[in-house]
């Protein structure tokens, strides 16, 4: 796709980087938003009751402001990363503070797109790596603020891992099928035994959605391994939060950010962590 020297190709995956985690935070912050509203339009009309005048929001109207006061961010104050740290990360207008959030996904953005060049090369398979990792990325922090893994992210992600395997590992597609549905099949079952026994919700039909995503783009072999990856890391974190923060005691935890990183795992170092995983077996 580009064959640039290293000391060209390096800067310039990480600026890329950078600004797509930059959009994210865009996406992160307005897409849940844009859900509800949709929903309370669709609820309103189910009800017969008059739409109500709402100005336009979307991912690129209004511009951003600060939460706090809601004074316009300049442009200078939206370059990644640097307008966070130049503001020591309070608002230029009110001196609120600015969530760490934001430079955060901008870095992981950075640090996702380094990898998949260093991986895969600036190749078009490595542009659809990228791609899912950084939708990934999306869904994680959306998962942590509001506990949902919306289907505008979800099922977009499913579609394009079958697309993957078509154009680069068309031998694989049918593993990917497969894969589609263990893995709904695999969290959906587990969900219904859980309620059945207990009476609760263990997780969100979300959380089937993103493990079908995962094995369009891993097939249903890596899905074990996902899943004992997603489930340590959860239950060890989860441990581990609620001792440290009494409040969290009792409450729901997201498992869509455990998902999240164990399909980063798999996807950027696959073969070795299978071949690992295969050798714990036999």
């Amino acid at each position: 796709m580009l064959d640039l020297p290293p000391s060209l190709l390096w800067p310039l995956a990480a600026v890329v980087g950078l600004c797509l985690g930059s959009f994210l935070n865009v996406v992160i912050a307005r897409l849940p938003v844009m859900l509800m509203q949709g929903w309370r339009a669709e609820a309103r009309e189910a009800l017969e009751l008059p739409s109500e005048e709402t100005p336009r929001f979307n991912l690129v109207t209004p511009r951003s402001i600060c939460p706090a006061c809601e004074a316009p961010i300049a442009w200078h104050d939206n370059i990644p990363l640097l307008g966070w740290f130049k503001r020591r990360g309070r608002c230029a207008s009110c001196r609120a503070r600015i969530s760490p959030q934001y430079p955060l996904v901008e870095l992981a953005g950075g640090a996702l797109a380094l990898a998949v060049v260093a991986i895969f090369g600036a190749t078009w398979q490595g542009l659809f790596i990228l791609g899912a990792c950084l939708t990934l990325l999306a869904m994680a922090v959306i998962d942590l603020r509001t506990q949902l893994l919306p289907d505008m992210l979800t099922l977009p992600l499913l579609w394009a891992g079958l697309l993957y395997q078509l154009l680069f590992q068309p031998l694989l597609l049918s593993s990917a099928v497969i894969g589609v549905m263990a893995g709904y099949l695999a969290l959906w079952s587990f969900y219904w035994l859980f309620k059945l026994v207990t009476g609760k919700e263990g997780m969100g039909y979300g959380d089937f959605k993103l493990l079908a995503a995962l094995g369009a783009w891993l097939g249903w072999q890596s899905l074990p391994l996902v899943l004992i990856l997603s489930a340590g890391a959860g239950a060890v974190i989860g441990v581990l939060m609620q001792l440290a923060i009494p409040r969290l005691r009792g409450a729901p935890m997201p498992f869509g950010p455990y998902l999240v990183v164990a399909g980063w795992l798999a996807l950027l170092a696959g073969e070795p962590l299978m071949a690992a995983y295969l050798g714990l077996l036999y």
